[in-house]
């Protein structure tokens, strides 16, 4: 698999990969308003799952290293799993890369490749109210906001909305 765009390089993620998703999964910034810091079995099961083999049949995640190809650092991860016909999208960066466009860029990639390699016509994303700069991602990336699902996810003590995007593309793109 090979998702390139001008500044950034997508690739499966792989064993050597354990530090950076260690270090996602367990950053208080990152994970905020994502969903609490899983346990270290529960974090190792995530990972064991999200570096087997994928196929479109794959009920587990599709799980992408962003790597920057100038400076050949790993800044996040991003992909997608299959909820019936849907691709739901996701992505997660290190605090050091925000605003710099590399999740807008690389959820781009994905969702072309996603088009052009297995004809997916309807991308889903949630987020978690509050998360503004994962929602303008989503709407950079042509996602629109279709629902808000009040007290649906509990992160520490506080119940949080979920606001949930989608992106339906026609059958042009798909040729």
């Amino acid at each position: 698999m090979d998702i390139q765009t001008p500044r950034l390089k997508l690739s499966l993620l792989a064993a050597d990969d354990w530090h950076l998703f260690h270090d996602l999964h367990t950053n208080v910034e990152v994970m905020s308003l994502c969903y609490d810091v899983p346990s270290m079995k529960e974090l190792k099961d995530k990972f064991e799952l999200r570096t087997q083999a994928w196929t479109k049949q794959s009920t587990h995640w599709l799980c992408l290293v962003i790597t920057d190809k100038d400076t050949n650092e790993k800044v996040g991860v991003t992909g997608f799993c299959f909820q019936g016909d849907i691709a739901e999208v996701g992505y997660m960066l290190l605090p050091q890369f925000y605003g710099l466009g590399y999740a807008t860029e690389s959820l781009q990639a994905v969702i072309n490749w996603a088009i052009q390699t297995h004809k997916i016509n309807m991308f889903s994303a949630v987020v978690t109210e509050g998360n503004t700069a994962s929602e303008r991602v989503l709407t950079k990336a042509g996602f629109a906001l279709m629902r808000t699902i009040p007290d649906a996810f509990m992160i520490g003590n506080t119940l949080h909305s979920d606001h949930l995007y989608y992106l339906s593309v026609d059958d042009e793109q798909l040729d």
